[in-house]
């Protein structure tokens, strides 16, 4: 019935990038995964045609190569519910026209799946949350922040001394299997970036070499910064 409404949506919409069909073809090869966190990483590696067409960085490989050829012959594990929410929410996406605007659509509706198994809301969900009147900023950036035990964030202190003031020197930092890092401050906070997180880092430098800024994004989210670095990266405080 989805590839059903799937088909018909494109069908209304003919002028779609066939780059938006095939990222729909791939989440619905996705279907016979039963693992719901692999059956995630099929999903976001179906949308690695669109990321070529915008230019953005590849998505991990590992998810691509899922996403190519998925394990047959499974059934979903649990309750199939929140994986039919997220197709059909991608499905709607379909009325967007931008394509980066549509992308950003088709991984918040991953939301239910990432709620299902106990992961933090996807960047892009918590982005399109909110849209305050006439294009306010929710929170400026440049509010530096440090993370507190209790609720994970809070306003930071004096600004550091040394050659960057106001910001964290990074201690070490490790990336996983999808390109998502681990890293540890100087002052021992340790963060992990979001799963689903569209901007990969690609560090190669001694730890000590990067200078970090965490700070807060909407809705409770947190970004963090490297210095000399444009990109904005989506993190939870982990220790």
């Amino acid at each position: 019935m989805l590839m059903a409404v799937a088909l018909l949506t494109i069908a209304v919409h003919p002028l779609l990038a066939r780059s938006r069909d095939d990222v729909l073809t791939g989440m619905f090869r996705c279907a016979p995964i039963g693992d719901s966190r692999t059956w995630l990483e099929c999903f976001y590696g179906a949308a690695q045609p669109l990321r070529v067409d915008l230019g953005l960085q590849p998505a991990p490989a590992s998810q691509v190569q899922l996403s190519r050829n998925p394990p047959t012959g499974g059934l979903p594990a649990g309750d199939p519910n929140p994986r039919y929410q997220a197709t059909t929410e991608a499905l709607r996406c379909n009325s967007i026209g931008e394509d980066r605007q549509w992308l950003n659509c088709y991984y918040a509706a991953a939301q239910p799946v990432r709620a299902q198994i106990g992961l933090s809301p996807a960047p892009q969900a918590l982005a399109g949350a909110v849209k305050p009147a006439g294009g306010a900023t929710i929170n400026p950036a440049g509010n530096a922040l440090a993370p507190s035990r209790a609720s994970g964030v809070e306003r930071s202190g004096p600004a550091l001394q040394g050659p960057n003031p106001g910001w964290l020197q990074l201690a070490s930092y490790s990336f996983n299997r999808y390109g998502i890092f681990t890293i540890s401050l100087s002052n021992g906070q340790q963060w992990r970036q979001l799963s689903g997180d569209t901007s990969l880092a690609h560090w190669s430098k001694p730890a000590a070499k990067y200078w970090v800024r965490v700070t807060r994004g909407a809705l409770g989210s947190v970004n963090l910064r490297i210095k000399g670095d444009a990109a904005a990266y989506k993190v939870e405080r982990i220790n």
